[in-house]
C-alpha cells in the first residue's frame, strides 16, 4: 500500500488550502473527495480576512477570474429601527468581495489540480493509527496510509470527532434561497443588509449574477413548522421585516418556493489537532455567520492545519500543538465577540432567540 505524506479529507476551502500549502512545500498530497459541486451554496462574502488568506496561498488573482465584484455598501438595522451605513471606503482593510462561490470554488480547484496534487473522489470515513502514521479509510472500502492527516470534512469532523471532543454554543439555523427578478428592468441595490426582528435576524446580498441571496437565521425551535416545504410560511416570515420586505418589493424579487435549511451554528473541536493530525475549515470551528468569517477561517486554518503538519513532520511536534492552543483562543475571542454584538441587540430582551444569546457560551 503506497504512503502519501499528507492526506486531505474534504474537498472545501480549507481541504484545498491546505492541500496547495502542502504541494507548495513539496509535500506528496493526496486530496480526497469529490471536485466542489457547481450547484448553490449558502456563503458568499470574502472579507478582507479572506482575501489576505488568498493572497498567503498566493492565489488573489483568482478574484479576478471570474464574475465576483467588490464588497462595498452593507446597511445593518442592529439594536435600532433604522439602517446604518458601512461603506468600504471608510475601512483600512476594505470591504472584501461578493462572490459566484461555484465558480470561485472550481477555479481554486483547477490550481490544486494543476499544482500535481492527486485528487481521489473517494470520501474519508475514519483514521486509525498505524505505527507512526496512519491508515485512513475510505466509503469505498479501499484504504490509505499517511505520515498525516488533515480532516476537512466540514461539521461532521467524520476522521477527528473520534480522537477530539466536540462543542456546540447554539443550534443557529440557517433558512436560505436566491431569488431572481420578476422584473429584469429594476435595478436593484449592491448592498448588503442585516435586519434584525424578533426570533432571529435576515441576511440580503447582491450576487454577481443579480439574484438576491437571501437567509433568515434563528434556532430550530423557533422557525415555523414545516418551513422547507410551505410557501406561505416563508413568504409570513419575510413580511414581518421592515427593510427587508422594502427590497424585495422595490426590485421585483419575488419568494416563489420554500426556502432551504442549513446548520449555522457555531461549533468547534477541541483540541483540534494531536500528533499526526489536525482539523481545519468547519471540522475544526464553525463560527456563526454573522461574523463573514466562515470562507476566511476556512482558508486560514488549512493553511495553519498544513503548515503544522509539515514541521512536525520537520521534527517539531509542538507545531501541532501550537495549531491547537491557537484554535483554542479564536473559538474564546469568537464567544466573547459574539456575545458583544448580540448584546447591542436590546429591543427585544425578552425574546428566547435574544436570551439564549446571552453571555460568552451563548
Amino acid at each position: 500500500m503506497a504512503r502519501a505524506g499528507l492526506v486531505i479529507a474534504g474537498t472545501g476551502l480549507a481541504g484545498m488550502a491546505a492541500a496547495i500549502t502542502a504541494a507548495q512545500a513539496g509535500v506528496e498530497v493526496r486530496l480526497l473527495g469529490p471536485p466542489p459541486a457547481p450547484g448553490e451554496r449558502v456563503g458568499d462574502t470574502l472579507s478582507p480576512a479572506g482575501e489576505a488568506g488568498l493572497a498567503a496561498l498566493g492565489m488573489e488573482d483568482l478574484l479576478g477570474e471570474g464574475p465576483h465584484r467588490p464588497h462595498l455598501v452593507t446597511h445593518a438595522a442592529w439594536g435600532l429601527p433604522v439602517l446604518a451605513q458601512r461603506h468600504a471606503a471608510a475601512q483600512p482593510e476594505g470591504g472584501g468581495h461578493i462572490l459566484q462561490r461555484a465558480a470561485f470554488e472550481a477555479t481554486l480547484f483547477r490550481r490544486v489540480r494543476a499544482l500535481g496534487v492527486a485528487v481521489h473522489p473517494a470520501r474519508a470515513v475514519a483514521m486509525a493509527r498505524e505505527g507512526a502514521g496512519w491508515r485512513v479509510t475510505l466509503d469505498t472500502g479501499g484504504q490509505l496510509e499517511a505520515d498525516g492527516v488533515i480532516d476537512a470534512t466540514g461539521r461532521a469532523a467524520a476522521l477527528a470527532r473520534a480522537h477530539s471532543r466536540p462543542f456546540r454554543a447554539d443550534r443557529l439555523v440557517a433558512a436560505w434561497q436566491f431569488i431572481a427578478r420578476s422584473d429584469p428592468e429594476v435595478e436593484p441595490s449592491r448592498a448588503s443588509l442585516i435586519e434584525a426582528v424578533e426570533g432571529g435576524w435576515w441576511y440580503g446580498c447582491l450576487l454577481p449574477d443579480e439574484r438576491l441571496s437571501v437567509a433568515f437565521f434563528s434556532d430550530p425551535d423557533l422557525l415555523p413548522r414545516g418551513l422547507s416545504r410551505n410557501l406561505e410560511r416563508w413568504r409570513a416570515l419575510a413580511s414581518e421585516t421592515r427593510f427587508l420586505r422594502r427590497w424585495l418589493e422595490s426590485a421585483s424579487f419575488d419568494l416563489v418556493a420554500p426556502p432551504r435549511l442549513a446548520s449555522a451554528a457555531t461549533t468547534w473541536l477541541a483540541p483540534a489537532a494531536g500528533p499526526g493530525w489536525a482539523a481545519a475549515g468547519d471540522a475544526a470551528c464553525a463560527f456563526d455567520p454573522l461574523s463573514s468569517h466562515g470562507m476566511a477561517t476556512a482558508l486560514w486554518t488549512g493553511r495553519r492545519a498544513a503548515l503544522a503538519l509539515i514541521a512536525a513532520g520537520n521534527g517539531q511536534p509542538q507545531a501541532l500543538a501550537a495549531y491547537a492552543d491557537e484554535m483554542a483562543r479564536a473559538v474564546t475571542d469568537f464567544l466573547l465577540q459574539r456575545a458583544r454584538v448580540y448584546g447591542a441587540e436590546r429591543r427585544w430582551r425578552a425574546a428566547p432567540f435574544w436570551t439564549r444569546r446571552r453571555g460568552a457560551a451563548g
